[in-house]
């Protein structure tokens, strides 16, 4: 018997990544290269396994982001990056498209998962954004959340980065000849997902470490509803790159607004936005979109970005470079 969630054969599809930046073949050995495709791999299972047995797109990019905060290898969650103090400040958001309902977090320190968190906000809080001390105490209220030591995060390729970053600007201090340029594909590593499910509706959801060094409690795109993340009823977003330049283009909004108002192509409306208006700003990163006929957009204007994808039809894959 045909569940009500399949009766009218709607397409679903989804679509991930684990963040843009300087990713160059020969500084990723085969061994990392086959690790970081698994990681990608079992997120990708993890959210077509809820879409495939008639779930909603919200559980889907939920559980493809929980994968990916489980994994060492992107900056979020476990491998969270290391902020000034040698610390980890998690951000995270979720957007539901057909009711536009959304929760976000950041600077939040002891939460295994932040996209949950983010999801409860969502849920079972009047509000769209809690920050630091408060954010954690809502968790505080809600038992289901895996709560964790802040070290938990840590991981030494992270700690080796903060060192390098440290070491760079002591550098540059002692030189005078700090260059805010010198951020360009640095630090990325957010992850996120994008879902359509059979009913027709979409979700998005991103998580991120934030930038390695970063301090005064910066925050980054990635929470900002608009900016990182958007869902509405035939677009959805999930950004990775220079958060700075993401908000002041309200970048996963306008990629929508695109197809909503103008009536582009998902593929171009991404493409405008992501190869021109944000390095025309003078930023740099990636975006992963999916409309509400399954149509999947992934481009980036730095080097690499890793991206995993399940197409209407079935057909899968990830990729690192951009020649994929």
């Amino acid at each position: 018997m045909t569940s009500p969630a399949h009766a009218n054969d709607r397409p679903t599809a989804l679509v991930i990544h684990g963040g843009a930046g300087v990713i160059e073949r020969d500084a990723l050995d085969a061994g990392e290269d086959r690790a970081i495709r698994a990681d990608l791999d079992r997120a990708l299972d993890a959210g077509h396994a809820v879409l495939a047995r008639g779930g909603s797109a919200l559980d889907a990019a939920e559980a493809a982001v929980r994968a990916l905060e489980e994994s060492p290898r992107f900056n979020a969650g476990k491998g969270a990056v290391f902020n000034a103090e040698g610390r980890h400040e998690l951000d995270a958001s979720v957007m539901e498209g057909h009711t536009r309902r959304a929760g976000a977090v950041a600077g939040v320190t002891t939460v295994r998962n932040p996209v949950r968190l983010a999801r409860a906000v969502m849920e079972h809080s009047p509000h769209v954004m809690l920050i630091g001390d408060g954010a954690e105490a809502f968790a505080d209220t809600r038992p289901e959340l895996d709560r964790v030591d802040n070290r938990w995060f840590d991981t030494d390729h992270r700690r080796e980065q903060l060192e390098q970053a440290q070491a760079r600007e002591a550098a540059a201090r002692h030189s005078g000849a700090a260059d805010p340029a010198d951020l360009k594909g640095t630090y990325f590593g957010t992850v996120g997902a994008v879902a359509l499910d059979a009913h027709g509706h979409i979700a998005a959801a991103t998580s991120t470490g934030g930038m390695t060094n970063k301090r005064w409690g910066r925050v980054g795109d990635s929470p900002v509803i608009g900016a990182g993340t958007w869902a509405d009823d035939r677009c959805g977003v999930s950004g990775t790159g220079w958060g700075e330049f993401f908000i002041r283009a309200a970048v996963a909004h306008d990629i929508c607004a695109r197809v909503a108002y103008r009536g582009d192509s998902l593929q171009a409306a991404a493409d405008e936005v992501l190869m021109n208006v944000v390095p025309g700003l003078g930023g740099d990163g990636g975006a992963i979109a999916l409309d509400a006929d399954g149509n999947i957009a992934m481009p980036f204007n730095t080097s690499g970005m890793y991206r995993g994808w399940v197409k209407p039809d079935g057909s899968r894959g990830t990729a690192i470079f951009r020649e994929e």
